[in-house]
């Protein structure tokens, strides 16, 4: 597939089955006052800040947005030690499932075998600084961690954590994301703390 393949019917196939996936989270938040599966909206602002940061961005690269954290429900972080080891374990079991799920998907779909390696190569972030595509979707992530979660996170961290957080996100990012966070709106807490954040890691 190139980038005229965005209409494929196996590509749409894959998204609509992702999709499908996704809505069975029986995690619900409300939006606009209707209900809906989080990592069904989790999937689809993904994939927004993907197509906003890069246009033309490639089936692999779109397939990788909509599918990056599927069915995360199903490993929770409770199920593993509260430890930096356990969070770790965590993390790359995370990314070994969601590369399964998806390539298992997109094979049932109709897709190439070049295009589920590359997806799957994305949801497991192989060649992270050396992979532009790759780049797009980590700011991308970063990008719907700042507009959609901060607040959550705000809620149950401590104001000293959370400027560590903050510093670790934004040296992930590239210089059109950090950007693209600037612009985004925050309340005065959260804008306080990535103002200190900012500051710290400049000095």
């Amino acid at each position: 597939m190139d980038a005229t393949d965005n209409d494929q019917p196996a590509f749409q196939e894959a998204i609509r089955r992702f999709d499908d996936a996704n809505h069975a989270d029986p995690n619900i938040i409300t939006i606009d006052g209707k209900p809906v599966p989080y990592e069904l909206f989790y999937a689809q602002r993904l994939t927004e800040w993907v197509e906003r940061l890069s246009p033309r961005a490639s089936p692999a690269l779109r397939l990788a947005a909509r599918c990056q954290h599927i069915c995360r429900w199903m490993i929770p972080r409770s199920s593993y030690p509260m430890t930096r080891a356990g969070y770790l374990k965590w993390r790359t079991d995370l990314k070994q499932f969601h590369a399964k799920k998806s390539g298992e998907i997109m094979a049932d779909t109709g897709c190439s075998e070049p295009l589920v390696a590359r997806v799957q190569q994305l949801n497991l972030k192989k060649n992270l600084g050396q992979d532009e595509e790759l780049q797009v979707l980590e700011d991308a992530l970063c990008l719907v961690t700042l507009q959609y979660q901060l607040t959550d996170l705000v809620r149950k961290t401590e104001p000293e954590k959370m400027i560590s957080i903050l510093q670790k996100t934004w040296k992930k990012m590239s210089a059109q994301a950090r950007d693209e966070a600037l612009r985004l709106s925050y309340p005065e807490d959260q804008k306080s703390l990535l103002s200190q954040a900012l500051t710290a890691a400049e000095s």
